[in-house]
C-alpha cells in the first residue's frame, strides 16, 4: 500500500519525500517514489510508494482525482498560477459579466463548465516537465523558444465539475497571498523575477485604485473530479479565455486520489 502524505504549498514532490525521510527513520533508506506530481504552489494529498511497491506505479499514477481550486480573474501568467510572469492583464471591474462583489455571472459559468464535462483534449501547460524533443517544455519555455515547437496535448475527462462559490478579495490582501506563496516555494522558480512582477503589477493597480476606491479582485472556486493527468492551473487559463476575462489558479487543493482522500494523509 503506498502512504497518503500531505504536500504543503511550497514543496516539490522531491522535497516531501525528503521531509518524510527526516521525520520517519524508518524510510530513511528506503526507496521512495511519487505517484502524481503536484505543483509547487498547489497542495494536498500525495502518494508515495515504498519498496517493492514502486513496481506498481503505474496503477497508482491512473488513479481518479479530485481538486477543489480558485481560479482569480483578470489576469494571467506564463505558468497558469502565480509562479509565472504576468503576460496579460484586464481590467475586469468594467465587464458587464460581472455582478457587483460576486464575480462573474453565475449562469454564463454553469455553460461554461457544461462545455467542460466529459472527455476533452487539454495542452500541457508551457511549464511543465511534458518532454518534447528529449527536452521538458519548461526548458523550452524558459528559453524562449516554445513558439519553436508544437506543444503536445492529451485526452483527458472531467467526470464531475462545479462552482462551490465566489468572493472579492482587496489589492492588498491578494498581494500579500501571492508573495507569501512564491516565497514558501523552494528551489529555482524565478522566484525573485516573479515577485518583482507582481509589485510591479500591484503598483500599477495602486494607481488606478486611485480612480475607483471600489476596486476588488474576483475569486470563483470550483470542485473538480478527474482522470489522471489533468491541469487545474490550465482549466483556469481555458476559463479566462473563453469569458475573454484572463484567469489563473490562485489555489490548487487535491481532495483525493483514488480512496485516499487529504483527511486521512499525513501532515
Amino acid at each position: 500500500m503506498p502512504i497518503s502524505l500531505y504536500k504543503k504549498i511550497g514543496e516539490t514532490p522531491l522535497g516531501r519525500i525528503e521531509r518524510l525521510r527526516n521525520e520517519s527513520l524508518e524510510y530513511k533508506d528506503a526507496t521512495l517514489s511519487y505517484a502524481g506530481r503536484l505543483d509547487p504552489v498547489a497542495e494536498g494529498v500525495m502518494l508515495v510508494l515504498v519498496g517493492e511497491e514502486n513496481k506498481n506505479r503505474e496503477k497508482y499514477l491512473g488513479l481518479e482525482k479530485e481538486y477543489e481550486f480558485d481560479v482569480l480573474w483578470g489576469v494571467e501568467t506564463d505558468t497558469y498560477d502565480v509562479l509565472g510572469k504576468i503576460t496579460a492583464s484586464h481590467d475586469v471591474t468594467s465587464e458587464h459579466n460581472f455582478e457587483l462583489d460576486s464575480g462573474p455571472d453565475k449562469e454564463k459559468i454553469k455553460k461554461l463548465l457544461e462545455k467542460y464535462k466529459g472527455k476533452i483534449k487539454q495542452k500541457y501547460p508551457p511549464y511543465s516537465s511534458q518532454p518534447v524533443k528529449g527536452r521538458p517544455l519548461f526548458e523550452w519555455a524558459r528559453d524562449g523558444k516554445i513558439d519553436q515547437i508544437e506543444i503536445p496535448e492529451k485526452e483527458i475527462e472531467i467526470k464531475e465539475i462545479s462552482l462551490l462559490g465566489q468572493s472579492a478579495i482587496s489589492a492588498v490582501d491578494l498581494k500579500k497571498k501571492i508573495l507569501e506563496n512564491i516565497f514558501l516555494v523552494k528551489g529555482d522558480f524565478r522566484q525573485e523575477e516573479i515577485a518583482a512582477g507582481w509589485n510591479t503589477f500591484f503598483i500599477n493597480f495602486a494607481k488606478h485604485l486611485a480612480q475607483n476606491s471600489t476596486v476588488k479582485f474576483y475569486i470563483s472556486t470550483f470542485r473538480a473530479v478527474v482522470t489522471s493527468g489533468a491541469y487545474m492551473r490550465g482549466l483556469a487559463d481555458s476559463f479566462g479565455k473563453e469569458l475573454g476575462l484572463g484567469a489563473l489558479a490562485l489555489r490548487i487543493v487535491r481532495t483525493r486520489v483514488g480512496e485516499y482522500k487529504i483527511e486521512d494523509s499525513i501532515h
